[in-house]
């Protein structure tokens, strides 16, 4: 489907309007106002990331390991949030965990609130952890990890907010940051699941090594068959 006929099906204002606002290069998406993420309308501008299809499939990776691994009571933590998209797909898929989620952006907790619509999930504006003081079962997260030398379309770099898409130490600061403080915010068996670049996983399991050198993980491909996620299983 062509951006134009995306437009023609779901944007319910003036069409003609709509089109010179994408040829003047904003996100369709961003024009349209919101997505579809795992069934849900996800309410999208220009404060949060546009979800893509390798978060759904983090969400549905995540989802059958918690059905195989924990009973159907649990807490969960989203970090980095964004729109919400992770942490309100998992709460209606798993309504008996307790759904917290967290964002250094007001702006962006701001539209994940409106996302949420009443859904019983606790946000947090804060670095990650740093405003976090619970224990959690789950924790999960698709945190900024793009470097500028990545070849990044324009779209994305000129629409998207770039707090949510970038990180240094080559992209990977963020799952340092995590996993370095990660352990107190852990329950005794617990998982924890990242979306991440797909030529960072050999740094990425350094860190696990490094900063929970007791925990089994794996590397896991997305439907390109490139390593998009890493599971980190604690017992």
């Amino acid at each position: 489907m062509t951006d134009i006929d995306y437009l023609k099906k779901y944007y319910d204002g003036d069409i003609s309007s709509a089109i010179k606002r994408l040829n003047d290069g904003e996100a369709v998406q961003y024009i349209v106002g919101n997505v579809d993420f795992c069934g849900n309308k996800i309410k999208v501008n220009k404060n949060v990331l546009i979800p893509r299809f390798e978060t759904e499939e983090l969400v549905m990776k995540t989802y059958e390991y918690i059905k195989q691994l924990f009973s159907d009571k649990g807490k969960i933590l989203d970090l980095a949030t964004g729109s919400g998209c992770i942490a309100i797909t998992l709460k209606k898929l798993l309504p008996n965990y307790q759904v917290t989620a967290s964002d250094i952006s007001p702006e962006a907790l701001q539209v994940a609130k409106e996302n949420a619509d009443g859904l019983d999930i606790a946000f947090f504006e804060g670095d990650m952890l740093e405003p976090i003081t619970d224990k959690y079962d789950i924790i999960i997260s698709n945190p900024p990890y793009l470097t500028p030398d990545d070849d990044i379309m324009d779209i994305v770099i000129s629409n998207e907010p770039h707090l949510a898409l970038f990180a240094s130490n080559n992209g990977l600061y963020y799952y340092e940051k995590i996993l370095k403080n990660i352990k107190k915010y852990l329950n005794k068996k617990s998982l924890i699941a990242f979306e991440i670049g797909e030529n960072q996983a050999e740094e990425i399991s350094k860190y696990i090594e490094k900063y929970l050198p007791n925990a089994t993980y794996k590397i896991e491909n997305d439907m390109q068959n490139r390593n998009r996620f890493i599971f980190i299983f604690n017992n």
